[in-house]
């Protein structure tokens, strides 16, 4: 195993996740094309934020994946699941990864800001985390929802709609996410690790919030405007909150 631990960061990431998914290529969880793109994915966050940041990205992949197949097939007879069975392609897998794969380099180029980096990190796959979450669960077991801009009640699964459950979800995905990858990160920044969750997680839930009222406003009047697209807007927007917000208090 010495030969493994001196590898360079990129070729050892790219042989971990190679070999990972020859493992698991038949879980429902990517299509055989997002197999393969998740596989560079992770093999560069294995080369930038080494196995720490790749982990929280993997726990992000278990637990949207987890919460899309719950209550599957009566969200397929409604006509509310995700296409192909809840298996994500690779229009998906960069529409929500892109911006912190970016932000991953930007660790590995600018090492003296890598703590704030990383904080922008944990809240884009954050959002997007809560964001499947008060979806998935929302459409299942949302109740009465609403639209974001109106307060008007709607039918679950329309664009930029939101319900109690959901929202709770959401949340609480958030929550439970932002604790484990900063736990796993440690990103010496701010006054410690509660701290650190309480802020992304205001940030992270502000950013469904303006994802949601896109959906409501723009997705579908705009023909370019594509799910993934606002996707992307919501990462970004989380980590540019997160990160705003953590310079603005002061945080070193």
């Amino acid at each position: 195993m010495v030969w493994f631990a001196s590898l360079n960061p990129f070729w050892m990431g790219l042989l971990v996740n190679g070999g990972l998914i020859l493992l698991v290529h038949r879980l429902p969880v990517l299509t055989a094309w997002g197999w393969v793109h998740g596989g560079a994915l992770g093999a560069v966050l294995w080369g930038t934020m080494g196995w720490s940041g790749w982990l929280t990205v993997v726990l992000y992949l278990a637990l949207g994946s987890a919460v899309t197949r719950l209550g599957l097939k009566r969200k397929q007879a409604l006509r509310l699941a995700e296409a192909r069975g809840g298996r994500r392609g690779p229009g998906n897998l960069w529409g929500s990864a892109a911006t912190g794969l970016s932000l991953a380099v930007l660790t590995h180029l600018i090492p003296g800001a890598a703590p704030l980096l990383t904080l922008g990190f944990v809240a884009s796959f954050a959002a997007k985390l809560g964001d499947t979450w008060g979806s998935e669960i929302g459409k299942r077991w949302g109740g009465r929802t609403l639209l974001v801009t109106t307060l008007q009640p709607v039918p679950p699964g329309t664009e930029g709609a939101v319900s109690l459950t959901g929202t709770v979800a959401s949340v609480a995905a958030i929550a439970v996410y932002t604790a484990l990858a900063l736990a796993l990160l440690r990103p010496p920044i701010g006054p410690g690790l509660l701290a650190q969750v309480a802020l992304l997680g205001a940030a992270a839930t502000t950013a469904t919030m303006v994802e949601s009222w896109i959906g409501a406003t723009w997705q579908g009047r705009l023909a370019w405007l594509t799910n993934e697209l606002v996707n992307a807007a919501l990462t970004v927007v989380a980590a540019l909150l997160a990160m705003g917000a953590a310079v603005a208090l002061g945080w070193r």
